[in-house]
């Protein structure tokens, strides 16, 4: 025998459902995740005789030199934590050098610059290391890529804004010529 149901009731009932379906939380998948670019190593080096790759889970995100070919550079490495947790950088081969006269580098697309190797002078050769970023095994991306303004080479310090990476540099001319650099916001999928 079936049990008969007031209009009343059955409105209450339909009410408490709707009202859990909207205090559900969402996935963890769906919530907005907090990302900071930490400086975590600046070192100077004799970037003509050796070349530079930032440490283990760090990627560029500023470099200065002051001089000519012979002056040392300084280059500004950053961990990438999102949630709190670092992200594992993992590096990628140095590309084809490039005469440093006229060197024009983008890292591939999602991928940030960890490391420069430059040879000589204007006349000589530079390379470039990329690296994949990954956080909790998801492959980090680099949105919104721009470039800076011009630098003159041999009198500038340039930092990437907040949560922002290298991609890549741009250098025409000599030690007096301009220097810009490619960057990128750091993102996940959501």
């Amino acid at each position: 025998m079936r049990k008969k149901t007031s209009p009343i009731a059955a409105s209450a009932a339909l009410t408490a459902l709707a009202a859990l379906a909207v205090a559900t939380p969402a996935p963890a998948s769906a919530a907005a995740v907090t990302i900071k670019v930490e400086r975590a190593h600046a070192e100077m080096v004799r970037e003509w005789i050796d070349p530079f790759t930032c440490p283990t889970n760090t990627v560029l995100t500023g470099r200065s030199h002051y001089g000519d070919e012979n002056a040392p550079t300084t280059y500004y490495c950053s961990f990438i934590l999102i949630d709190g947790e670092q992200a594992q950088v993992y590096l990628g081969d140095w590309n084809n050098r490039q005469k440093e006269s006229r060197s024009d580098y983008s890292a591939p697309d999602n991928e940030a610059v960890a490391g420069r190797w430059h040879e000589g002078d204007e006349n000589g050769y530079t390379r470039y290391r990329s690296a994949t970023v990954y956080w909790r095994g998801q492959r980090v991306l680099l949105t919104g890529g721009d470039i800076s303004g011009a630098y003159r080479e041999s009198n500038h310090a340039w930092q990437a804004d907040a949560n922002r990476v290298m991609t890549g540099r741009v250098h025409t001319g000599d030690e007096n010529g301009t220097t810009r650099y490619r960057f990128a916001t750091v993102t996940v999928a959501s």
